[in-house]
């Protein structure tokens, strides 16, 4: 059991897994930092000093100035704000994976044209022309010895 489980675990399709993986939650912290510290900021300032985290809906329909005040008084609530964070996240690493997996695609497109460009194939030879249709005149000189050879037959 130990040998199939070091063979599966060996395999390139598992390692690849985990690799990526791995660098997929550390691009994720990446992108979660670029919204929060970069890109919402900015959006506040331009929206009147708005901070996205601190944007919430009551459920139980008392007012609460601050998203603390609701937390600490245990309020039901719907953070939207940091679900609006959470989508701009996702969109932009949606948006960096996307331009990867282009640049991978091409860079194999780059390297499989690097691998053909050994030798061209000749171009193969043109087939020649059909033969030119009989005449009509050919044609009267076939069937009348047909009829002939017909005639002599009987």
């Amino acid at each position: 059991m130990i040998q199939e489980f070091k063979k599966f675990i060996m395999r390139g399709n598992v390692v690849d897994l985990a690799v990526g993986i791995i660098i997929g939650a550390a691009f994720k912290s990446v992108t979660t930092s670029l919204v929060k510290d970069v890109i919402t900021p900015p959006i506040g300032l331009i929206l009147n000093n708005f901070n996205f985290d601190d944007l919430f809906i009551s459920l139980n329909g008392q007012f609460y100035p601050t998203l603390k005040d609701a937390l600490d008084a245990s309020a039901p609530i719907i953070k939207v704000g940091s679900f609006i964070n959470v989508c701009i996240d996702f969109f932009i690493t949606a948006i960096a994976i996307f331009f990867l997996i282009k640049f991978v695609n091409h860079m194999e497109e780059v390297i499989d044209d690097l691998g053909e460009k050994e030798e061209p194939e000749p171009e193969p030879e043109p087939e020649p022309p059909p033969p030119p249709e009989p005449t009509t005149e050919e044609r009267l000189v076939v069937v009348l010895e047909k009829l002939s050879a017909q005639l002599d037959e009987a």
